[in-house]
């Protein structure tokens, strides 16, 4: 099995996790700022402060993109970069810096896919309430259409948001990414007001841009059914997890079981005349982020939780992942891939799908200043060949964007976690591509795996 004529073979990074430069050209503190210099929030205490140093060193970080063959680059803007207040006036030295790099990115042939939130909201804007309040979606769709303007059709894809899921649920329900609450309902909130960003700022896109490609990226989760309770407890969370998003955008509606099952919670009053249908935009492409699957079931009987990612759902078990795993206790679970990647085209069969993130963390080290990233090559080449059968499988996927680049800011867990096939020595901010970069290298030379 080979890939499609046109498919895309890319590499992805995110803005906080790799550039830097955290106070220069007026750039103001997003809320991963403020978390990560939070004591006991990190591991280590860990803060993207320097990261990969990108912000100086991108146009090397380009050299070596054109250098491994790549199709296009999947990057972030930082919204507190290019608007530092949340809302009112653009910084222009911000914007300028994504300018030079989507022209760097041209000028290398590398096509440029823009992704306006991976997590890093202007924390003046959380301090009146974040993603809790609908004005947040609004000043979004102001910030997106500012970028829209500048950036211009150079921009081949135009992604809305990244992981809203996380954003929501782990940063407002769990506490465990930033800005660290621990409130069902604040999460719920959360994720109306990201439905609600994503349509708005889809609105704003094409007032700028007509005939702008759009997409929004979405970890969507894939789970396995324990023993007899198990189908209940992937209905539930499937419903929270992947449907609260699925179905407002897709479909332009919430679905009915997980209003009924988050009752107990919210009315869901926060959702307001005319919203579903703002969220409902018609998209040109939609990104899937997989890494691993989940074993479910109902817990036997009542017990404590710690603060939950799943609002509502307090009643489901995740049970431990079997191995193998990868450096982050993931399962590697290839098949998984395929699974969704069927499902969703069973589910909207005119939509083309990409893979915007796929990869695995594990404990590399330099030798001889090399690293042979063996099991990273493996776990590679079994989701492409993943990718393939979905393919085979009638699949209309478009392209696949490894994750990441470059080992990176791994958000709460620092840098003790290295998912790139470009190795990075923090300390001198030295590139070493992995083993792995060269194998990704000539899949994108040869099409062969």
């Amino acid at each position: 099995m080979g890939f499609p004529e046109g498919f895309v073979f890319g590499s992805a990074t995110a803005s906080y996790q790799i550039e830097g430069a955290v106070d220069e050209d007026g750039r103001r503190p997003s809320v991963w700022d403020v978390f990560s210099r939070t004591p006991g929030k990190t591991v280590d205490g860990d803060t993207g402060d320097v990261a990969d140093d990108h912000y100086h060193r991108w146009e090397a970080d380009l050299d070596l993109m054109r250098s491994l063959g790549l199709h296009a680059y999947r990057f972030s803007v930082a919204w507190p970069r290019v608007v530092p207040e949340g809302r009112g006036a653009v910084n222009r030295k911000g914007l300028d810096f994504y300018s030079r790099l989507v022209d760097g990115l041209l000028e290398r042939g590398i096509t440029p896919v823009a992704t306006l939130y991976h997590w890093d909201l202007p924390q003046v804007l959380e301090d009146e309430g974040g993603w809790r309040e609908r004005s947040t979606a609004e000043a979004f769709a102001a910030y997106a259409g500012a970028v829209a303007e500048t950036l211009g059709d150079r921009i081949d894809t135009w992604t809305t948001l990244n992981e809203p899921w996380c954003a929501a649920f782990l940063g407002y329900g769990a506490g465990v990414h930033a800005p660290g609450a621990t409130d069902p309902v604040a999460a719920l909130r959360a994720a109306h007001h990201l439905n609600l960003a994503h349509g708005l700022a889809a609105q704003a896109i094409r007032a700028q841009l007509p005939d702008a490609k759009l997409s929004v990226t979405l970890n969507l989760h894939v789970f396995r059914p324990e023993g007899p309770t198990g189908p209940e407890a992937a209905r539930r969370l499937d419903a929270v997890g992947n449907r609260i998003w699925l179905g407002p955008m897709l479909e332009g509606a919430y679905p009915a079981d997980l209003l009924e099952d988050t009752a107990h919670l919210t009315d869901w009053s926060f959702v307001q005349d005319g919203d579903l249908e703002a969220i409902h935009q018609p998209i040109d492409v939609l990104g899937v982020n997989y890494y691993s699957t989940s074993r479910v079931r109902l817990h036997d009987e009542p017990v404590e939780h710690a603060p939950s990612p799943w609002s509502g759902a307090d009643v489901v078990e995740v049970l431990p992942p079997e191995g193998p795993l990868t450096d982050m206790g993931w399962n590697i679970d290839p098949a998984g891939l395929t699974d969704l990647l069927v499902s969703l085209h069973e589910r909207y069969p005119d939509l083309p799908l990409m893979v915007t993130e796929n990869g695995a963390a594990f404990p590399d080290v330099v030798e001889d200043g090399a690293v042979h990233d063996d099991a990273r090559i493996d776990y590679l080449r079994r989701h492409f060949a993943a990718a393939q059968d979905a393919i085979e499988a009638g699949v209309d996927l478009r392209g696949y964007f490894v994750w990441s680049l470059m080992d990176n800011f791994e958000w709460a867990l620092g840098y003790s976690k290295r998912f790139g096939i470009v190795w990075v020595d923090y300390a001198t901010q030295e590139r070493i591509p992995k083993d792995s970069a060269r194998w990704y290298a000539d899949v994108i030379r040869t099409g062969d795996l």
